[in-house]
């Protein structure tokens, strides 16, 4: 009866996995670099740098140029997102920009404006399997 509350959807993301949080009613306004994952629930203006995951809350607000690893966005952003492995787009998330990713989830209830460029993921490095996978066979 008062056992645990049901799963929400899988993340693989634990909030102790977290390393740097802008709180909701905070403002940051620069360039942010950074590496393991950050979440922002403020307001940011900028370009955000990194090779690992931003995390954007319902509350945050970006005006940004970002480029990334990964992005899973809940809140509002006007600019554009290039994503080396992922982009998330979780509703109520409000997109007003151009996105290159090679994946892409898009959540019912998500407003996009702007265009799409799916790519190739980039490859990796030798010491994790090699290569990009593109060889048809028969090369």
């Amino acid at each position: 009866m008062f056992g645990k509350k049901p799963a929400k959807a899988a993340t693989p993301l634990e909030k102790s996995d977290i390393k740097a949080f802008l709180g909701p009613g905070s403002q940051f306004e620069g360039n942010m670099a950074f590496t393991e994952i950050v979440r922002l629930d403020g307001l940011f203006r900028g370009e955000i740098h990194s090779q690992d995951t931003l995390i954007v809350g319902q509350s945050g607000e970006l005006q940004a140029e970002i480029k990334v690893g990964t992005l899973i966005l809940s809140g509002k952003l006007k600019g554009n997102v290039t994503a080396d492995i992922r982009v998330e787009l979780r509703a109520p998330a409000e997109v007003e920009g151009n996105i290159a990713t090679p994946v892409l989830t898009v959540e019912e209830g998500v407003v996009f404006n702007g265009s799409l460029q799916m790519r190739q993921p980039a490859p990796q490095s030798p010491a994790k399997g090699g290569g990009n996978g593109a060889r048809k066979s028969g090369d």
